[in-house]
């Protein structure tokens, strides 16, 4: 089946894009590493974005134009034709992220509040790059909001079927860096800081908590224990066989409660619960 070329073009340089704000995070030693991250991302999502605004509007350029009117012989504008407008070389030029997104919107394509909430904290920090110097005590912060901008952008090409094969790419190389997450007095901050940080917590704040699949930040919490994973390399059954590894301690944050503690939330719960040998049975299952 052949894909409309432009159509094709948006999504592999949305992808490079996302690819390499991956790779530049990535580095070992990097010191425009989050501003970097924040360009190279939000071109990616203003890419992907014009994709899918193009392709539901079965392909047409102009929809993915900034528009103006023909200017008459009298040179007043046109009240009905109109052109795209045009650069200082001369090339027409494409809306910004921003009204793409109100234009899928017109369209019934909403975004998910958390996945314009992790945008528009990437847009602000982005927007800052040049001004806004970013101190290692808030790395991590910026770190989380990395993790959910890269789920946020490999759901959306699932939920919207972009014919773009994720599994030729890894993007799950945002790595687990040793970030220091220490509490720092907010007098060491600078006001830029404080600023953009109070911004992202409003979004956070109003995040949709019903909204499962989107996120505006993700919490990165890293632990160091004496050992070694090496006696809990799982197996894995068959060639599709998924790795499954699980501690004792994984187990015990997955199912916390205690045998008395499960039956008083059930109790809780549901009215009509009764102890009886059937939810013994369960509960030994």
């Amino acid at each position: 089946m052949r894909v409309n070329p432009t159509y094709r073009s948006l999504l592999d340089k949305s992808v490079s894009s996302m690819l390499s704000s991956i790779e530049i995070y990535n580095k070992p030693d990097f010191g425009y590493r989050e501003e970097t991250f924040a360009i190279l991302a939000v071109n990616a999502w203003e890419l992907l974005l014009k994709a899918k605004l193009l392709r539901e509007n079965n392909y047409k350029l102009p929809s993915i134009y900034v528009m103006e009117a023909v200017r008459t012989k009298l040179g007043t504008p046109h009240k009905r034709l109109k052109q795209p407008k045009t650069n200082r070389s001369g090339n027409s030029v494409t809306c910004g992220l921003f009204d793409v997104i109100g234009r899928l919107d017109g369209l019934g394509h909403k975004l998910p509040i958390n996945l314009l909430g992790s945008i528009e904290s990437l847009v602000e920090l982005r927007d800052n790059a040049i001004h806004f110097h970013n101190e290692k005590f808030v790395a991590k912060q910026i770190q989380e909001i990395g993790f959910a901008c890269i789920k946020n952008y490999i759901h959306i090409i699932r939920k919207w079927d972009i014919e773009i094969d994720l599994t030729k790419y890894n993007l799950y190389l945002m790595p687990l860096a040793y970030v220091d997450a220490k509490m720092y007095p907010a007098g060491m901050m600078t006001d830029e800081i404080k600023n953009y940080l109070s911004f992202v917590k409003q979004k956070i704040d109003n995040e949709d908590t019903n909204e499962e699949d989107f996120d505006i930040a993700i919490s990165i919490d890293v632990n160091f224990r004496k050992g070694d994973s090496f006696d809990s390399v799982a197996f894995k059954y068959g060639p599709g066989g998924v790795s499954v590894t699980l501690s004792e301690e994984d187990m015990r944050k997955r199912y916390p409660l205690e045998h008395r503690e499960v039956c008083y939330a059930a109790k809780t719960r549901y009215s009509d619960f009764i102890q009886n040998n059937r939810f013994n049975e369960l509960l030994r299952k």
